[in-house]
């Protein structure tokens, strides 16, 4: 039968957890009721399967100390911790095979982290009256479903009984499907490829993508937006890709000059930690990317600046900056735990870098590439210099055949050990 869990504060939900349990049960599902409370739920309240003090002693703490120190904002996070650890807890062991929660400011942040741990394709479905505006703290770069309260999560009435009974329907169809397909392989068997791409690197991963479907590869393409980049980061540390093909890195030229679309400092990190074959290319490394033009900072007014259309201005890296970078993508791959290498276009780093583009800088570039091969002088990391632009066939086929041979031979030596 298929499990839902369902994590919620009883102590001030018990009563809509426990209209949840019964539709979830009618549905012809199994529940396991997760409480996060803190302070103890009114009598009538259902009793939770985890109950509170189990939580808050799953991550270290003690809830009665909890209660008596008196910092709501200290308990919430205690209490994230325990479920998170929790609900991990039961997917390991096979008692999850969907995430209901139900819930105001608080109770979504914590149902969020447990959440985002869980890994890509376990259902998680969160009902929260925050859901009609910025989701993006709470679903960061997971495969959360938000759904919008519309009224406050405050009893069972005639309009949150339809939103919550689509949440339930939702919740059983999902966890259903999740139970009967979780042991099934993926379509065909193929090995999985994370690629990430920008528009302006586009041609170069739609080659390498043709050239590693022939190989026996599917690949899974990212949007350099900063939640693409931390969507690849996340399957390539669950253990989902065979190899990484990491064409476009421009997220982390906004994480150090401070652009809009970051993916944050673990960006180009989860591969080389996770021992995954990975081949990497300075593409869009050229730009630091903004909103329309008006947004940004005053302080780069006299920048070389290309606006892309009218949401998105692109800000060319300077020399200096380019010096930073080619040292900070050598030092995450030098430190790789498997096989990692760099291919450099002399000719351009992306569409708009080329002759007569409005980014083309061959001395910033080459900085960048001098800075990258300092950076990996001495470590097991491959630099091969290609003399045509990124976006040319024969770049990215190079990039794609050696990703394949890098894969192939790493498993090979597995096998041997």
């Amino acid at each position: 039968m298929a499990t839902v869990v369902l994590v919620g504060t009883l102590d001030t939900k018990g009563a809509e957890y426990a209209w949840l349990s019964t539709r979830l049960r009618e549905s012809g599902c199994d529940v396991v009721l997760v409480d996060a409370g803190v302070m103890p739920p009114p009598v009538g309240a259902p009793a939770g399967d985890v109950d509170a003090a189990a939580v808050a002693l799953r991550a270290g703490h003690d809830l009665e100390a909890l209660r008596a120190a008196g910092d709501r904002g200290a308990a919430v996070t205690a209490m994230a911790e325990g479920v998170e650890l929790v609900v991990g807890d039961l997917h390991r062991e096979g008692r999850l095979h969907a995430v209901l929660a139900v819930a105001g400011s608080g109770g979504s942040f914590i149902a969020a982290r447990a959440m985002q741990a869980l890994p890509v394709g376990v259902p998680k479905l969160l009902v929260s009256t925050m859901a009609g505006g910025d989701v993006s703290p709470y679903v960061g770069s997971s495969d959360i479903t938000m759904m919008y309260s519309v009224v406050d999560v405050a009893g069972i009435n005639s309009v949150s009984s339809r939103i919550l009974g689509n949440a339930v329907a939702a919740a059983a169809g999902m966890a259903a499907h999740h139970e009967r397909s979780v042991d099934r392989p993926s379509p065909g068997g193929r090995p999985l490829i994370g690629a990430s791409m920008f528009g302006v690197t586009t041609p170069a991963v739609d080659a390498a993508r043709r050239r590693l479907g022939e190989l026996g590869y599917e690949v899974l393409v990212f949007h350099a937006t900063g939640a693409g980049g931390r969507a690849l980061e996340k399957l390539a540390a669950g253990g989902f890709l065979a190899g990484v093909l990491d064409l476009t890195t421009t997220e982390l030229a906004d994480e150090l000059v401070g652009g809009v679309l970051s993916a944050g400092p673990d960006r180009l990190t989860a591969a080389g930690r996770a021992g995954i074959a990975q081949v990497v290319a300075p593409g869009a490394l050229d730009m630091v990317n903004f909103g329309a033009r008006e947004t940004v900072p005053e302080r780069f007014a006299e920048r070389r600046l290309l606006v892309h259309n009218p949401t998105v201005t692109l800000m060319r890296t300077t020399a200096a900056e380019m010096t930073e970078l080619g040292t900070l993508v050598g030092r995450k791959l030098a430190s790789a735990r498997g096989p990692a290498a760099v291919l450099w276009p002399l000719g351009g780093v992306s569409a708009v870098d080329v002759p007569d583009g409005p980014f083309h800088d061959p001395e910033a570039d080459a900085a960048g590439l001098e800075s990258l091969r300092a950076a990996l002088r001495g470590s097991a990391v491959e630099l091969r210099e290609i003399d045509a632009q990124l976006n040319d066939p024969s770049f990215a086929v190079a990039a794609a055949e050696r990703l394949h041979e890098l894969i192939t031979a790493h498993d090979r030596s597995s096998a041997d050990v």
